[in-house]
């Protein structure tokens, strides 16, 4: 089987067999911010073959640090359009869809979890992400969840864990406190970082003027931190895919 020109230099990783899986296989990424945008963007560099990308949010000046779809051209512009016409251009026979939608549980049934291979989740808010674990892994999808990235300057500190084994991250606490209190009882695989965080308010990474949208904090971020998280999530589905996790 001859093998694209594009992934060759994967090719010589994983192979022929190899690359002919990862092309069969399909992905959806929950959050095109700055974890899910380079997730997403390592997926099609690697020869995925079919991702859907969910996130309802515009393209604005504060993104420009940390999301790879984020430019001083695209401010406006929905982020899971913009990065989809980016993906395309990486890789025109990859299937890409692209919802301008904010996930919740109930739109959960217009994205086909249920027929997706892998689900990435990338998302902010708690209860959407509550929502997102309960229905992926009910609906039997491999699931690889990012946790709290925000605020933390040390790529070295993120790991991989089952949710239940984590420590350290505060997100990754709240996750557990919540699915406990939604009788949930299954485990799934997540990326999070053990940094220990600056007090709220230093200037060396606590809040940051708000410029994009009405909250009631905004976390200062890192492209070194959360890009590395996102290659992580997008590693961990392809050694999957190819039988090397």
């Amino acid at each position: 089987m001859s093998i694209n020109p594009f992934f060759q230099r994967l090719g010589l990783i994983i192979g022929a067999d190899g690359l002919e899986k990862i092309s069969r296989t399909g992905v959806l990424v929950f959050g095109a911010g700055g974890v899910g945008s380079w997730a997403a963007e390592a997926l099609v560099r690697s020869g995925i073959g079919k991702i859907g990308i969910i996130d309802f949010d515009t393209v604005c000046e504060s993104n420009v640090n940390r999301q790879v779809q984020a430019t001083t051209l695209t401010l406006g512009l929905h982020k899971a359009e913009t990065l989809k016409k980016r993906l395309l251009e990486i890789n025109p026979a990859c299937e890409v869809t692209a919802w301008n939608e904010e996930f919740c549980r109930d739109n959960a049934g217009r994205f086909g979890i249920e027929k997706a291979s892998y689900v990435i989740d990338a998302i902010d808010p708690l209860n959407q992400k509550l929502d997102l674990i309960e229905t992926s892994c009910a609906a039997g999808v491999r699931l690889f969840s990012s946790m709290g990235m925000a605020r933390r300057m040390d790529p070295t500190r993120i790991k991989r864990a089952e949710i239940w084994n984590t420590r350290g991250c505060p997100l990754a606490r709240l996750v557990r406190q919540g699915l406990r209190k939604r009788g949930f009882s299954g485990s799934f695989t997540v990326v999070y970082s053990d940094e220990k965080l600056p007090m709220r308010g230093d200037t060396s990474g606590g809040e940051e003027a708000e410029t994009c949208r009405a909250k009631k904090i905004i976390n200062g971020s890192a492209v070194t931190v959360t890009a590395c998280a996102g290659m992580i999530l997008a590693s961990l589905v392809l050694r999957d895919i190819t039988g090397t996790l």
